[in-house]
């Protein structure tokens, strides 16, 4: 084995391990801040500006969406794909979000959340070729991404149906954080397209991509055994 073999994998261990570090400490503190909480149940009437602001901020500071959408754009270089991905992502989760707080539909947030990070491990299990090399084929990423949006549509509704919500305003005010979503979807997504387009100048890169996914994908295996483990001592 080379050197240059030798550091490579001495690198993705170190990123893994602290993926798994970082990342574990993190799950925990996934959901809606306690001060949000009590500020949405006090709500009685229509408030546009402070769904939209915790919708964006749900977002922004919701790991779970931003590393598969991570994944998604990984290998997107124009933009117009990106586009398409991303509108797909955004019609799943949109339709659950308001199904699920609109309509009444209920699910086990564990068991959702544990989907959604199901839906890391295959996008980065994608990217790093997996089922090229394993099934010989490619199952269709872009009917993939839609299914994936609908778990992470229910993991968002899931969020807001713990608590009271006044019926009064509340079609609005679902409207009003859906939009939010978009909007912090749209701000965390071009950080990350910067991020990503500026390391694809390098040659690097691809050299590196499957230790990135790998990274990806240890992340995604720490949320699913995080949420099956609170579905199974809740």
């Amino acid at each position: 084995m080379s050197r240059a073999m030798i550091r490579r994998r001495v690198w993705l261990a170190a990123l893994a391990t602290l993926a798994m570090a970082v990342f574990a400490e993190t799950v925990a503190a996934h959901g809606v801040a306690k001060r949000d909480a009590l500020f949405v149940q006090a709500i009685n009437g229509p408030a546009i500006g402070p769904f939209l602001y915790l919708g964006a901020k749900h977002m922004v500071t919701g790991y779970d969406h931003l590393l598969f959408l991570v994944g998604v754009i990984f290998f997107l270089y124009r933009l117009k794909d990106v586009v398409q991905y991303v509108s797909l992502f955004t019609i799943g989760h949109s339709i659950t979000l308001l199904a699920g707080v609109l309509g009444g539909i209920h699910a086990n947030a564990y068991i959702i959340d544990a989907i959604i990070g199901v839906s890391v491990v295959y996008k980065a299990f994608e990217n790093m070729g997996g089922f090229d090399r394993l099934l010989g084929f490619r199952p269709n990423t872009r009917a993939a991404v839609m299914v994936f949006g609908l778990f992470h549509g229910f993991g968002l509704a899931t969020k807001l149906q713990e608590f009271t919500i006044s019926r009064n305003g509340l079609v609005t005010n679902i409207l009003s954080f859906n939009v939010g979503v978009e909007i912090g979807q749209v701000l965390a997504l071009t950080a990350v397209l910067i991020a990503i387009s500026y390391w694809r100048r390098h040659r690097g890169f691809l050299e590196h991509s499957f230790a990135a996914n790998t990274v990806l994908m240890t992340a995604g295996f720490i949320l699913v055994g995080y949420q099956l483990a609170g579905y199974v001592h809740g």
